[in-house]
């Protein structure tokens, strides 16, 4: 009988280890960081496909978006951030808000899918945003650009969606040098940042977005390759991004994984270890 006890008493131990082990990390990934795996290319050459790093929840405050997504495919587990926290959204306001700045790199909630996005702050509530031909316009006044030669990368499989990238100099084979322009963008007020340009198309041109209060515009870097504010959710773009669904600011990268798997070492990128984002 004793010995049952002792198993017993031992799995109820276990339990509430475990139990107390998730909602500490639930509390600490709600309040304060969250980690994210870049999927895609259109933050390049900011972010690569396989950068790892934790996104600061404090830098905005909080909102229902702050609450985690919990999705588990492989268990069939998926969780949204509005099953648990729904009830705080549609006011569009944050607790103990701050404002983002104009180049921020932010992740935030998909206005439609829920989804988590990351891309770059450019408009902020009331400016007019425009593209022509690829210079992002700010109240009718052009972004100044420096030429910063050209970004090269292997075309090969990238990330879990084992996807090759888009080039600039044509179709390349695997193994192939893959090319894109690059610029420097300096934003008003001086934030600088790369851009990459592939080729001339519609989004390169728009019409003038007014951003409206309490709302964001935001863009990818891989400016030809990215879906963002310039496309509207009707044709399941971003569109503008309201307030209470940005998650947290991205500052620096903690390690970066060449490989399809965050696990797999011996692809980690050794010049990206806690590389600051700019």
């Amino acid at each position: 009988m004793a010995a049952k006890e002792k198993s017993s008493g031992f799995i109820v131990e276990t339990i509430k280890t475990v139990v107390y082990a998730l909602l500490i990390a639930g509390v600490f990934r709600t309040l304060f960081f969250q980690p994210f795996w870049i999927p895609s290319g259109s933050m390049k050459e900011t972010l690569l496909v396989g950068d790892f790093l934790f996104v600061n929840k404090m830098a905005y405050g909080y909102s229902y978006a702050s609450c985690p997504n919990i999705r588990i495919p492989a268990v069939g587990l998926d969780i949204d951030a509005e099953d648990l926290c729904g009830f705080l959204r549609n006011d569009n306001t944050r607790i103990w808000g701050g404002e983002p700045e104009r180049g921020d790199v932010v992740v935030f909630r998909h206005p439609v899918t829920g989804r988590d996005f990351i891309k770059r702050v450019v408009g902020l509530p009331g400016e007019q945003i425009q593209m022509q031909q690829g210079v992002l316009y700010i109240d009718g006044t052009p972004v100044e650009l420096e030429d910063a030669g050209v970004f090269e990368e292997v075309v090969e499989l990238q990330g879990p969606g084992r996807v090759t990238p888009r080039c600039e100099n044509g179709v390349v084979g695997r193994g192939g040098i893959c090319e894109k322009s690059r610029q420097i963008e300096i934003l008003p007020g001086g934030r600088r940042h790369t851009i990459l340009n592939i080729a001339n198309q519609s989004s390169d041109n728009t019409q003038v977005f007014t951003v409206p209060e309490a709302h964001y515009f935001f863009v990818g870097d891989n400016r030809d390759n990215s879906s963002d504010s310039r496309f509207s959710t009707r044709a399941n773009g971003v569109g503008f991004v309201p307030y209470e669904n940005l998650v947290g600011r991205a500052d620096r990268i903690l390690f970066s994984s060449a490989g399809s798997s965050l696990f797999a070492f011996w692809t980690w990128r050794g010049d990206r270890f806690f590389k600051r984002i700019e």
